[in-house]
């Protein structure tokens, strides 16, 4: 089984907007992203994309680990945030859970919280499972 770092180092996207991942099973992944400058909007605080990045690095893990059998990959179709407090320090953590899984696709929660332990964001994504043409 590979690690959680082998995991998050298959997405290079994850990597360079600093998702680090802390958990990876099919019922639960935790991930964190630790507030820097350069993932911020006007007045210092956390750029909404961040945590957007955050939650579908870790909603994208979701779903590749519960892959229906036969399914090779998975693609988000659907995306929803809500924005509930700003942050302007400190660390993320991220802890995504499947909601329903079908043969053809996923829908997986997300809450964001500060390092406080107040939520920040909650993420409702749906992803598609990929399967082989032929």
């Amino acid at each position: 089984m590979p690690t959680p770092e082998q995991i998050r180092d298959t997405m290079p996207f994850a990597a360079l907007t600093g998702v680090e991942l802390v958990e990876t099973t099919p019922e639960l992944v935790r991930g964190r992203m630790e507030f820097a400058p350069e993932r911020c909007t006007a007045g210092g605080i956390m750029h909404g994309g961040a945590l957007m990045a955050l939650a579908d690095s870790c909603g994208g893990v979701c779903a590749f680990l519960n892959l229906p059998e036969g399914a090779i990959g998975t693609a988000t179709i659907e995306s929803k945030t809500n924005f509930l407090r700003g942050v302007s320090g400190g660390a993320l953590s991220a802890t995504t859970r499947p909601l329903h899984a079908g043969r053809t696709m996923i829908v997986i929660e997300t809450e964001i919280a500060r390092e406080d332990g107040k939520l920040a964001a909650k993420v409702t994504q749906t992803q598609a499972f990929h399967y082989p043409r032929g």
